[in-house]
């Protein structure tokens, strides 16, 4: 139960239990990921717009996992081809389009990376590692594809230069 403080004109919502209390802490962890979703979008657009784009193709730069390309359109990118050729968040990637609509991805420019070990974890939301104090989003397709659980040791690749929220998962450490 939740019980109503109020301070000045405010009401305060003042947790009863630690029940109560991780609540309050799952959902403001759930805040700050979504306006960090919404932070990454508009970064990686930015960084999209230099690009080029025509008929047959579009560049775009990766975002954990989808492109955003320089038309500020979002392209969906398979996430067993996101898994296995370990994308991470600001690669640099090239859409071709063939005349039957066929999509094909190429990543063109890799992010300089950092390798990490983190600790698998999982959600009702999915996957993610947990690593040096911070918490990496990581797709549900390379954790199938390693044959990790949650628990597990992993190690991780990360934009080395730049803030990110997704990693990609490069192997898992046996016990």
């Amino acid at each position: 139960m939740v019980s109503k403080k109020t301070t000045g004109n405010k009401a305060v919502k003042k947790p009863e239990s630690l029940v109560d209390l991780k609540k309050v802490l799952d959902n403001a962890e759930k805040q700050i990921r979504i306006a960090k979703q919404l932070l990454f979008k508009e970064l990686y657009c930015e960084k999209a717009k230099s690009l080029e784009s025509s008929d047959a193709s579009v560049e775009g730069v990766f975002d954990g996992v989808d492109m955003v390309g320089s038309d500020r359109k979002t392209y969906k990118v398979p996430s067993n081809y996101a898994s296995k050729s370990k994308l991470v968040a600001g690669d640099i990637m090239k859409l071709s389009i063939d005349d039957k609509g066929a999509y094909t991805y190429k990543q063109i420019g890799p992010v300089q990376r950092q390798r990490l070990v983190g600790v698998l974890c999982e959600n009702e939301t999915g996957y993610y590692a947990e690593c040096e104090g911070r918490v990496f989003n990581v797709l549900a397709a390379s954790v199938t594809y390693l044959k990790a659980k949650d628990g597990d040791r992993v190690t991780l690749l990360v934009a080395r230069d730049q803030e990110c929220n997704w990693a990609a998962i490069d192997n898992v450490i046996s016990s």
